[in-house]
């Protein structure tokens, strides 16, 4: 019984500023050799998308996704080798997916909306009832916000100063003859 042939992932990012025509003879030269060495599972044109980082001065690709069984390393090589001189070709990656692998996402249907993060409040989402409180202030500055406006230092006032005449000096100061 033989085994069978291992499927892989290839991951192609083309220059979306190159010419239609030039673009997609490099996706073309991949399916005709996928297809004449081994089996073609699925073909998704995931569009144009950010790049996280700038390659090749461009700050966006056009994705494809292609699955597909490779019975031998020979299709391997051949995509390798003609997918490094195509100029068109911004970055690709070739990955054996394990068996049981899930499928990969349909990138076409609308995302999830992503989990809230933990330890970040967004002004849309208040907080729920109960839930974690804000961490305490400093016993000084809790002081200074507790006193009466009159007794706060206005801004640009020196926290330091004396303290006005009769008013009761703070243990521990030492008082001035």
């Amino acid at each position: 019984m033989s085994a069978a042939a291992p499927t892989y992932d290839l991951v192609m990012l083309l220059d979306p500023e190159a010419e239609d025509d030039a673009r997609a003879k490099p996706l073309a030269d991949a399916r005709a050799a996928i297809e004449s060495q081994g089996e073609l599972l699925r073909h998704d044109a995931w569009g144009n998308r950010a790049l996280a980082y700038a390659i090749h001065r461009r700050s966006a690709a056009e994705y494809h996704l292609l699955q597909f069984h490779a019975p031998s390393p020979e299709l391997l090589r051949t995509l390798d080798r003609s997918l490094r001189i195509a100029d068109e070709v911004l970055r690709f990656r070739i990955v054996k997916l394990k068996p049981g692998t899930p499928d990969a996402p349909d990138m076409h249907a609308a995302p999830a909306p992503a989990p809230p993060r933990r330890g970040v409040e967004s002004d849309a989402a208040p907080r729920p009832a109960g839930g974690p409180a804000a961490p305490a202030a400093p016993a000084a500055a809790q002081a200074q916000a507790d006193a009466p406006a009159t007794e706060r230092p206005s801004e640009g006032e020196d926290t330091l100063a004396a303290p006005a005449e009769g008013a009761a000096p703070e243990p521990g100061a030492e008082q001035a003859p």
